[in-house]
């Protein structure tokens, strides 16, 4: 938590000061203005919903009251649901829970969950590959030193990534980062299906202890931890369930090491102990919270074979848990910005206007109507009768008589006109663009170098996105490897892990004909290389599967031409036709 005021330059972060001058007068800090704050989700500030997370009486966020929760986690994970509310198209009611009961009127058409789906789908591209730095050279007449062998490892990881539906997991996990802000995965070794096993996992179950004295982007110890509801029926009271990762020496001495295969001739006295239990929540009391649970009131679960899960020994020296983040953290912080984050409010004003606007719409399809002077019909009891506006009516209107509509169609246009006015205003500031969003008129583009840089903002904001992600998919699928050779798996040897990483591919459309054109001059005149050439074709979108091979393949028949050039030369020096020329004799005859 920090405070700043109108005048402060920057923010400061009261965890980093000591208690002594918290309350002293400082330049630029407004004393005791605690309801200030300014960390990873203050852009939701605005919201009085958010001050309900961690009340008792919270009608808003009744799971955040729970004992055991941290206390610094409930902003978190009241901004976990606040987003995921808009993305359900839940916000009034999240809102109406909290005490306004005007927002259950609130017109919500989707656009909240289609900005995440466009960021999403810019960011994926069309597919994705596994690729394993040295192993586009291995089909080479003579392959660089470990060519060989890192195109084998890739081609294992793409096997398992296919047969553990990589491309489906990262879809699942992308998308939580994209609206949440963060995504995590879980990685453990099936002995039954000898291959490591990859699972998604909620980021609002994702605890991580950050500890000042270790590394601050890779926690020493990692909660998964969430509620199990009371089941009546079966007789079975509410619990809360935590899995434990964390990282301890391999004796209570500190004195006994092992060799681990990716790191041969270092020895390490380091492994990760896996904990996975249960408390019943009428057993915790106040100020057990995640970290405190007591021990002595666990119940430990037990795998198929019969072992416990209370400390086990992995045998691994890492966490294997990654933390994505959707955007870059600042300085400080470990959690990202949902792509939703800076346009909230706009939203808001869309939604405010779509309700005005379908109000609107009511009485300019359904006009008020005032008569004077017409003869109303009356009930039994003498009243005149309400009249309705519809088909066929007929009213007998006097000599003086008039009839008066109320004209709101002026209203209505200009609220279509500011609805599309926010609906830019919402594209430009979350980067995605117009053009990007498909709302952007085509007459609006006098050429194709004026349509690239209207997506401009949108290259950037994916290079971003991308850019915090490179190195999580790089950990991850070193992180693969190390399981294997931990569960030593077959071909599988010890050695240092390959460097591997997740290509993308382009995430707008190319002029697949000018990078051709482009491909081929420039590989004529020999400036490019055969590699970099089918590179470019693949990043373009051309159907290569794998660069590598297609070289190969290009150089094959290049070979075969050659020789089939000496061999025609060498028939005609010697005045007979060669055997292809026969072929077309025959053939013509």
């Amino acid at each position: 938590m920090c405070l700043a005021s109108d005048g402060c330059a920057g923010h400061f972060p009261l965890d980093r000061y000591p208690e002594a001058w918290r309350g002293a007068e400082l330049p630029g800090v407004v004393v005791g203005l605690r309801q200030f704050v300014i960390d990873a989700w203050s852009w939701l500030n605005y919201k009085p919903v958010m001050a309900d997370a961690g009340r008792p009486s919270s009608q808003a966020f009744p799971e955040l009251a729970a004992s055991w929760l941290p206390a610094h986690e409930l902003r978190r994970l009241a901004a976990y649901k606040v987003l995921a509310s808009y993305d359900n198209n839940q916000a009034g009611q999240l809102a109406a829970a909290a005490g306004d009961e005007a927002a259950l009127e609130r017109r919500e058409l989707g656009d909240a969950a289609n900005l995440v789906d466009t960021a999403l789908g810019y960011l994926l591209g069309s597919d994705q590959q596994i690729a394993v730095a040295g192993a586009e050279h291995a089909d080479e007449g003579s392959p660089e030193p470990g060519a060989t062998e890192a195109a084998a490892v890739q081609e294992r990881l793409r096997k398992w990534a296919e047969k553990e539906l990589l491309s489906l997991r990262i879809q699942q996990a992308e998308r939580t980062a994209a609206l949440l802000g963060d995504g995590v995965y879980v990685l453990a070794w099936n002995p039954e299906k000898q291959r490591p096993t990859l699972q998604v996992e909620d980021p609002g179950f994702f605890f991580p202890q950050w500890d000042d004295s270790q590394d601050e982007d890779f926690p020493s110890r990692v909660h998964l931890a969430w509620e199990l509801p009371e089941d009546e029926e079966a007789g079975v009271k509410a619990r809360v369930r935590r899995v434990t990762y964390e990282l301890g020496p391999i004796s209570e001495d500190a004195t006994m090491v092992r060799h681990y295969p990716w790191e041969p001739g270092r020895a390490s006295n380091v492994t990760c102990y896996l904990t996975d239990a249960e408390w019943l929540l009428e057993d915790l009391k106040r100020g057990q919270t995640l970290d405190r649970l007591p021990m002595d009131k666990a119940v430990f679960r037990v795998r198929p074979d019969g072992t416990e899960l209370n400390r086990l020994d992995l045998v691994i020296d890492f966490v294997p848990v990654i933390h994505l983040t959707n955007t870059i953290p600042d300085a400080g912080e470990h959690w990202g910005r949902s792509v939703l984050a800076r346009v909230l409010q706009g939203l808001d004003e869309l939604a405010a206007t779509d309700s005005d606007s379908s109000a609107a719409s009511a009485t300019t399809g359904t006009p008020i109507i005032g008569l004077a002077g017409a003869r109303l019909p009356v009930d039994r009891s003498g009243r005149p009768e309400k009249l309705k506006v519809e088909a066929g009516a007929v009213w007998q209107l006097g000599d003086s008589g008039r009839m008066d509509a109320l004209d709101t169609s002026p209203q209505l246009a200009e609220l279509r006109a500011r609805v599309e006015h926010l609906l830019d205003r919402i594209a430009a500031n979350s980067r995605i663009t117009a053009a990007g969003l498909g709302t952007l008129d085509a007459a609006d583009v006098p050429s194709g170098y004026a349509f690239k840089l209207a997506l401009a903002p949108l290259d950037a904001l994916v290079g971003m996105m991308r850019l915090a992600r490179e190195h999580k998919y790089r950990l991850l699928l070193k992180f693969v490897q190390r399981l294997y050779q931990a569960g030593r798996a077959e071909g599988w040897a010890a050695g240092e892990s390959f460097s591997a990483r997740l290509a993308w591919a382009p995430h707008t459309p190319t002029d697949r004909a000018a990078v051709l054109d482009e491909v081929v001059t420039a590989f004529g005149a020999g400036v490019f290389s055969l590699d970099t050439a089918v590179q470019m074709l693949l990043d373009a979108g051309y159907p290569i599967d794998d660069a590598s091979q297609e070289v190969a393949r290009i150089r094959a028949r290049a070979e075969e031409d050659a020789a089939a050039r000496v061999a025609e030369a060498a028939a005609a020096r010697d005045g007979r036709r060669s055997p292809d020329q026969d072929d077309l004799a025959s053939a013509a005859v």
